[in-house]
């Protein structure tokens, strides 16, 4: 029968020993001596007045008891520092690092981590670290700019929900431009207390009717003339007489996001795993970026022609470029579907039919269709 540790012993237990001898408690093993180890580290430090700087030595006793302990005792040890001021940081940033279940409460409540701390976390560990992060109080301008560098969907969408955090001016405009394509921010967005006429107006393209409304209570905005906007804009992409790239200038939040999905890319195809299949995943998760670098990618095709293509007055093209890269004609429709949803119904309407060919043939047909010039 395993022993049941008490967390929360009277003050008096373990006060009597020495430093010295709770040094030698850490290097023993036993279980007894861990039990022990914990009482009186415990017990010293309740009995040490916050103000007062820890003990070089219970500094080192913290660490090695927590890099030996179970499971359930790193937790529990957790739980009870989360809010102390005179636990030593180098503990609580192992804490932090350590499974989430163990991690979560230094994450959510420590003064002792701090920001660089914090991008560690974000760099180093899991999903479910990286929104802990995202969601503690009164976060920091630097990790609002570090998650928002990361570009991750679901951790900005818990740093949007996050009222407390420091998102400044230029923070929350990336927030709406990351918005565009990731629909789950959008409502913590329309909700959030430092979205401001300007930012909403560039919201309201993209959200659905409800939130529309919302806005527009909000913030007195006709939504009869921007309704009339959206409209127009759509409709005069999709009716142009050809297809134009977009533009090659990016703006600098665009570039980051560029990047790093490349660097995914990248590595899927390294690990041998980069398959048409990602395609359908990457509209479906939202994310028109990685959809049209990992359809350059498959087909060995420029962003500039894939871009062509996905803004394109008529569908062949796309049609042409997926089935080049292996995706079955049959699932095409589908993905036209999802793509739709993200660039305002491009590609348009315009003829296009499921000829059967080959890869390479499509292939052939798709670049010389990129090369002809733009008419006017």
């Amino acid at each position: 029968m395993s022993a049941v540790v008490q967390l929360r012993p009277p003050l008096h237990a373990g006060t009597d020993l020495s430093a010295l001898d709770l040094v030698d408690l850490a290097r023993s093993k036993a279980p007894d001596d861990r039990q022990r180890l914990l009482i009186g580290v415990i017990g010293l430090c309740e009995a040490t007045p916050p103000s007062a700087p820890l003990p070089a030595a219970l500094g080192e006793i913290f660490l090695t008891l927590a890099t030996q302990a179970e499971h359930d005792i790193r937790q529990q040890l957790s739980e009870r520092l989360a809010g102390a001021e005179w636990a030593p940081p180098a503990l609580i940033e192992m804490l932090a690092l350590d499974e989430i279940d163990i991690a979560a409460p230094v994450i959510a409540a420590s003064p002792l981590l701090k920001d660089a701390a914090l991008i560690r976390v974000l760099l180093e560990t899991t999903l479910e670290h990286q929104i802990a992060v995202a969601r503690r109080p009164n976060l920091s301008g630097g990790v609002v700019d570090a998650i928002l560098d990361r570009a991750d969907p679901v951790t900005m969408t818990a740093l949007a929900s996050n009222r407390s955090a420091d998102i400044g001016e230029a923070a929350m405009h990336r927030l709406v431009e990351h918005s565009r394509r990731i629909a789950g921010l959008r409502a913590p967005l329309t909700r959030h207390p430092r979205l401001d006429e300007a930012l909403a107006q560039e919201l309201y393209q993209w959200v659905g009717q409800a939130l529309r409304q919302s806005i527009g209570e909000r913030f007195q905005i006709d939504d009869r003339l921007l309704n009339a906007a959206v409209r127009e804009a759509a409709a005069s992409a999709a009716c142009s007489a050809a297809w134009r790239p977009l533009p090659a200038g990016r703006r600098a939040e665009d570039r980051e996001r560029q990047e790093m999905e490349r660097r995914l890319i990248d590595k899927l195809q390294a690990a041998g795993q980069l398959r048409p299949g990602i395609l359908i995943r990457a509209l479906r998760e939202q994310r028109l970026g990685l959809f049209e670098q990992a359809l350059a990618q498959l087909g060995n095709f420029t962003p500039a022609q894939i871009r062509g293509a996905v803004h394109s007055p008529t569908a062949e093209p796309l049609y042409l470029a997926c089935l080049a890269v292996g995706l079955d004609k049959a699932v095409f429709p589908s993905l036209l579907v999802e793509l739709r949803k993200l660039t305002d119904g491009l590609p348009a309407d315009g003829g296009w039919t499921s000829t059967p060919t080959n890869s390479h043939s499509a292939a052939r047909a798709f670049r010389q269709m990129m090369e002809k010039p733009a008419t006017v």
